[in-house]
């Protein structure tokens, strides 16, 4: 006889979660009903299937955490079944509105989705059967991807969005904490590793350096022929940096460096280090200039979401939607 299939529930998840060998939540039946949406029907099959790589990401980070872990899973369940429900209400949309997707334009995105993430259609056909998926679905999975991204598009008048000077110098204004900027470096670096049959080699090897740069030679040259740093080929240049992107004591030492000062020979158990700091920038504020575009297409961004999100409640509001 063959079994009914289940869908595990959050309460399961975070029992084997912790190890448990014997969780007490039932399962609940994977074709039971979660939303319907007009004459359409959602699963806990359908939305445990679309949630599954996030829960799997949660179940990474968070399984040693399980009060932590259950909110998270509550959040991105909600999430996904809301999803699915504005994914099936935009798809009654074009039902309703006559509109045709050529089958051109759908090969076209299989195509693109086969080059950028499978290389070929054989990689994608023992993929789907891996997933136990059928090219059918997959086909179909493509086609609703493509109406409900253009309807998407067409609803938040994506290339009819136009922001004033006026608000991107007040969203400026408002959010000086988002263009400030840490102190930087614009840093150089010799990197030499210790060898285990030459002890103190690095060292001696950057004080020599060091001393044929003082007298006239290039920095930039000098960690092309010797550092073993992964800059090597770019003279050793890190470009600008914060405090955070170096070790507690490189950093220590770049940003007590004057702009075109070079540093001592740093000595680590494991290499040693020679850095020159060609220019210095100190904490400050970017200017409107350098962010306008930023801010343009961020205000952009939240007028697109909000015009989506009122087409949305528009077809919630014309349509019958159950949760269970």
């Amino acid at each position: 006889m063959k079994l009914p299939v289940v869908c595990l529930n959050i309460s399961l998840l975070l029992a084997v979660a912790q190890g448990a060998t014997t969780p007490e939540p039932k399962p609940r039946l994977a074709n039971a009903i979660a939303v319907i949406v007009d004459d359409a029907v959602i699963t806990f099959a359908d939305v445990e299937m679309f949630i599954a790589p996030a829960v799997d990401v949660l179940l990474r980070q968070y399984g040693n955490n399980p009060k932590v872990l259950e909110e998270k899973l509550m959040a991105v369940r909600r999430d996904g079944t809301e999803q699915l429900v504005e994914r099936q209400l935009i798809l009654a949309d074009w039902g309703k509105s006559g509109f045709q997707l050529p089958d051109s334009v759908i090969e076209d995105e299989i195509n693109d989705r086969v080059r950028a993430r499978y290389g070929d259609r054989l990689t994608l056909t023992k993929t789907l059967q891996a997933q136990d998926t059928t090219w059918e679905a997959f086909r179909k999975q493509v086609r609703e991807d493509i109406i409900v991204g253009a309807l998407r598009s067409r609803n938040a008048g994506s290339s009819s969005i136009v922001i004033s000077p006026a608000k991107i110098e007040a969203y400026y204004a408002t959010h000086p904490d988002q263009f400030k900027m840490e102190p930087q470096v614009k840093l150089r670096m010799i990197v030499v590793n210790e060898k285990p049959d030459n002890p103190g080699g690095a060292k001696k090897l950057l004080e020599e350096t060091r001393g044929r740069i003082q007298e006239g030679a290039s920095f930039a040259e000098m960690a092309s022929i010797y550092s073993e740093g992964s800059q090597r080929s770019d003279g050793g240049s890190w470009g600008w940096v914060e405090r955070g992107v170096l070790r507690d004591d490189l950093a220590d030492a770049a940003f007590k460096l004057k702009a075109g000062e070079m540093s001592e020979v740093i000595v680590t158990p494991t290499a040693a280090y020679l850095m020159v700091v060609e220019e210095v920038k100190s904490q400050h504020v970017r200017p409107l200039a350098e962010v306008r575009d930023e801010i343009e297409r961020t205000l952009i961004g939240e007028e697109r979401a909000r015009l989506q999100k009122k087409y949305v409640e528009k077809l919630r509001a014309q349509s019958f939607v159950r949760y269970f």
